[in-house]
């Protein structure tokens, strides 16, 4: 019953023009240069550099985790298990350092590259969440990104804009995920994190989102924005 509640208080013209809003936000983003779009240049699709880069930018902006990336992968020259557990801790440390809990991180990545020296990513969600430090999120834009399975990976940002626009009703990322999973057609099911993210970083804020500006913003329920828009129909909901 909950399920079925929570689809029919959905913002329905959203839900049928998805591909017409994707596509509007990818554009959006390209056109302002959204830091996970630079992020997925510098992962160049490979499993294991997707691993690291999601898990490293946990709690940590795009922009200074692929600094981070650029000192490991490239500086470094550090782009496998193994060349990783030759670091140490103490360079590794200096590597990711102004990364959100750097010393963490620094513990769990070498801990993974001791598991995976001998083997490839998993490309399971069960075997990804038995490595440390990742979490369902992470695992899902591995899933996703690097094996092209059909998973969302719910961080803020896709949290946040799909509450506000109206297509999902939920309090907890996992509710999101869930109902996005059974709600979005599944050919747009892997590009949703990566679409909803870029224009989280680049239209749609956390505060004070830029609704003149957002291409969207007619179908949009605007869900928990105070301010009421000049140029769509709706206020705070």
């Amino acid at each position: 019953m909950a399920s079925v509640i929570i689809v029919s208080m959905a913002n329905l013209g959203a839900l049928s023009k998805i591909s017409w809003i994707l596509d509007k936000m990818r554009h959006e983003s390209e056109k302002r240069d959204a830091p996970v779009l630079r992020a997925e240049a510098a992962t160049d699709k490979s499993p294991f550099k997707i691993l690291v880069f999601t898990m490293l930018s946990s709690r940590t902006k795009d922009e200074t985790t692929i600094k981070a990336i650029y000192r490991l992968f490239s500086i470094e020259k550090a782009d496998s298990p193994k060349k990783i557990l030759a670091l140490g801790a103490r360079k590794l440390e200096r590597i990711l350092y102004g990364v959100g809990f750097y010393r963490v991180k620094t513990r769990n990545l070498l801990a993974i590259c001791a598991m995976l020296a001998d083997k490839p990513v998993p490309d399971t969600i069960e075997c990804l969440l038995a490595l440390p430090g990742v979490g369902r999120k992470t695992a899902n834009i591995v899933l996703a990104r690097a094996f092209g399975k059909n998973t969302i990976g719910v961080d803020v940002h896709v949290h946040r804009i799909s509450n506000r626009l109206g297509i999902v009703k939920t309090n907890k990322p996992i509710q999101t995920e869930r109902t996005l999973v059974r709600i979005i057609p599944k050919k747009h099911i892997r590009s949703l994190n990566r679409d909803f993210v870029a224009f989280g970083q680049t239209v749609c804020i956390p505060r004070k989102p830029m609704c003149r500006a957002c291409p969207i913003n007619r179908i949009c329920f605007r869900v928990g924005i105070t301010e009421r828009c000049a140029v769509c129909s709706y206020g705070a909901r």
